[in-house]
């Protein structure tokens, strides 16, 4: 299984004030209802330049980057991790406060 194969320091991290969140509800047109890490539910969409690169579904861990403004209600998607990435940062327990 090549695919299931990963290296743990090519798994992308937060940073610049990024959260680690779960998505709870698909709302339409590009944007997700997320419960963050730091216990927020924030409304994030999934900038353009994103779209084709990857398909969000309810349940998926993903990294979100609030906005200046109003940071505390809404967000951008910029990163979803794979499964397998999803089980090691479990592991590590990176993802402690987080429905998973």
């Amino acid at each position: 299984m090549k695919d299931q194969e990963f290296d743990a320091k090519d798994i992308r991290m937060p940073q610049n004030g990024e959260l680690f969140a779960v998505v709870i509800s698909e709302m339409g047109g590009a944007r997700m209802l997320c419960h963050c890490q730091d216990g927020k539910e924030r409304v994030c969409r999934i900038p353009g330049r994103m779209k084709s690169k990857f398909w969000v579904k309810e349940g998926d861990l993903v990294l979100v980057k609030p906005w200046d403004v109003q940071g505390d209600e809404r967000g951008d998607i910029v990163w979803q991790y794979k499964a397998i990435e999803v089980q090691y940062l479990k592991d590590k327990g990176i993802l402690e406060g987080l429905p998973i």
